[in-house]
């Protein structure tokens, strides 16, 4: 193959921060330089529709929707020079040879996802590819309790903080979760 080299760039942050509008910019300007471009998201992942990433804003761009990892390697075509992976956090622990894998043979890997769960700790695999990435980007959100910059995720349950020992997915928008400072953002122990 005659590519340049692959690189990683992953936007993370909280939920409403702007990852998948930001990821969805920097596709559309692979596009506008005419790069081959495919777009990932765990089927998981329902909330806007079937085969688009869509921003909470609205935004969306074309996606295929994939299981796990080695789903999402299989459906990479050899023309493509640039992929998007949304949502990073619900793939399996496989997505970050996949990157790897990805970027080794040339590609421009775009990822977005939650770096911190509802409870402030590190989500899945995210930190480890931050960790491998050659750029990262983190997103703030706006704390709907201030108004000063967020960088957690809210889980609310009936309006109220869900607590530590909750699931840690459950995938959901605006219903369940809100933006928080470090300050106001709350996980309460169970008894």
């Amino acid at each position: 193959m005659n590519r340049k080299t692959g690189s990683v760039e992953v936007i993370c942050g909280s939920m409403f921060s702007g990852k998948t509008e930001e990821m969805i910019r920097r596709l559309r300007r692979a596009v506008i330089a005419k790069k081959n471009v495919q777009v990932f998201k765990p089927t998981i992942d329902m909330r806007f529709n079937d085969e688009k990433v869509t921003s909470h804003a609205g935004i969306n761009f074309e996606a295929i929707p994939v299981k796990d990892s080695q789903n999402l390697l299989k459906h990479i075509k050899k023309d493509t020079s640039v992929v998007g992976v949304d949502e990073a956090q619900f793939f399996d622990d496989g997505i970050v040879d996949a990157i790897e894998t990805m970027a080794n043979s040339g590609i421009r890997v775009i990822v977005t996802g939650l770096d911190m769960d509802f409870r402030g700790e590190p989500f899945g695999c995210v930190p480890t590819i931050i960790a491998r990435a050659e750029k990262v980007d983190k997103l703030h959100a706006i704390c709907m309790v201030c108004g000063e910059p967020a960088s957690r995720t809210q889980r609310l349950v009936n309006g109220k903080p869900a607590l530590f020992d909750d699931p840690v997915v459950i995938v959901g928008a605006a219903e369940m979760y809100e933006a928080r400072c470090r300050q106001h953002h709350e996980v309460p122990r169970n008894g």
